[in-house]
């Protein structure tokens, strides 16, 4: 009964439309409310869930990122690429993932991909002949990677929430992130065979020189994170705060794209995208916490160990099949906070690197911004492309099945996401 009332009001909220944050918070209320447990937990609970250092990144990997994407590196990145492989068979697909995949570490976050690249990226390719619908799902899949190549605030959650090492984290999303865009292409140049594309003329090494300068310091910001990180000179927190003010000095003093008139907008735009994390953060936390008080979490997890037959590959194939369903109805971090309390213990029972885990969650979230009928990444591609959800969601299906290979190989091939943590210490 106690699993009725609590999955059964969340599924309802959502249903009405409720706000996932909201829906997460009242069908915990009721819960509580059902087994007579303190109701003044909520509180205290949703202060502990958010007040932890390692949250801190989050604020400002936004700022940085909202802050870079003001500053017009989009375009210089755009610029950039396609003096490299814009002139090849396929050119701009390889454009569109690329900068995507740049574009990823420096703003962390998926739709905010979409949404500084796509009006850009899909004019640009329906320009030399790439059909229109694909050109967004493609898009809006590539824009999916941001979670996955670091820095990701997903990845920043799921460390707060297991203790392991955020820097390893990151690490293990680089290979994975980079093999996903490589099927991305693979599955665009098949979609497209059948369509006369226009090449773009090829690029004098002096343009590509320009192009570089021009690109650079934008290009340097993931090396400053990931180089500071991994060098020991400063924690992902501390990374994400240097993140923002070396975007700020970027925008005003380089490429004079931001103003200090701007720097109040920024600010006001990225406490309200804080806000609703850190909100969804907190009563996701609280679902989390109630799923473990009326002994739901364990009940699953010795479920999901029945099922299994204490098999890891077995468990591993189940999880994915379970995180693919949750991520077409919930997003990444909510999705985080109520199945990684049932996850983690079996998989560490099994001997299965929480780590690795990690990413295969990670890579699940990361598919599920591009399934109906909560992908968020298809919403933003529509929206900017004005292509209907109809058709974007048919177009999108190459896209995924290239995606679930790429995540079934980082599933069953450990190395690829632990390669990089382990080389790294």
């Amino acid at each position: 009964m106690v699993a009725l009332i609590l999955f059964g009001s969340f599924f309802v909220l959502l249903l009405l439309n409720v706000p996932i944050g909201l829906s997460l918070g009242v069908s915990s209320i009721l819960t509580l409310l059902y087994e007579n447990l303190p109701v003044s937990m909520v509180s205290s609970n949703l202060y502990s869930s958010t007040s932890k250092f390692v949250l801190l990144a989050i604020p400002f990997f936004i700022l940085g990122g909202n802050i870079m994407e003001k500053s017009g590196i989009s375009q210089r990145l755009i610029d950039f690429c396609r003096t490299l492989v814009g002139h090849k068979k396929s050119g701009m697909a390889m454009v569109c993932v690329i900068v995507a995949c740049f574009f990823a570490a420096i703003s962390g976050s998926g739709p905010a991909t979409v949404a500084a690249l796509g009006m850009i990226i899909i004019p640009a390719m329906t320009r030399v002949g790439y059909n229109k619908a694909s050109s967004t799902a493609l898009m809006s899949t590539a824009g999916a990677i941001g979670i996955i190549i670091p820095p990701s605030i997903t990845f920043v959650i799921y460390g707060s929430i297991t203790g392991n090492s955020v820097g390893s984290l990151f690490a293990s999303g680089i290979v994975p992130g980079i093999l996903m865009g490589v099927m991305l292409v693979i599955a665009m140049v098949w979609v497209s065979r059948k369509e006369e594309l226009k090449l773009l003329p090829k690029a004098t090494g002096k343009e590509k020189w320009a192009a570089f300068k021009d690109a650079f310091w934008g290009l340097l910001m993931p090396v400053i994170i990931l180089g500071g990180i991994y060098g020991g000179i400063f924690t992902p927190t501390e990374a994400a705060a240097v993140s923002a003010v070396y975007g700020l000095i970027v925008g005003l003093f380089i490429y004079k794209s931001i103003t200090f008139k701007d720097i109040k907008r920024l600010l006001a735009d990225s406490v309200s995208q804080t806000a609703v994390v850190m909100f969804i953060v907190g009563t996701a936390s609280l679902f989390a916490w109630v799923l473990t008080v009326t002994g739901l979490a364990a009940s699953a997890s010795n479920m999901l160990i029945q099922v299994s037959g204490g098999n890891k590959y077995i468990f591993l194939l189940i999880i994915n099949v379970i995180l693919l369903i949750a991520g077409c109805f919930i997003d990444a971090n909510s999705a985080s906070y109520i199945l990684v309390p049932i996850l983690y213990p079996v998989a560490i029972s099994l001997g299965i690197d929480g780590v690795h885990l990690g990413c295969i969650m990670v890579m699940n979230m990361a598919i599920g911004l591009i399934t109906p009928p909560v992908g968020v990444n298809l919403y933003v591609g529509c929206g900017i492309a004005n292509v209907s959800l109809k058709e974007i969601s048919k177009a999108v299906l190459p896209f995924v099945a290239a995606s679930i290979i790429a995540l079934l190989l980082t599933t069953y091939i450990p190395v690829l996401s632990m390669f990089l943590p382990k080389l790294l210490g």
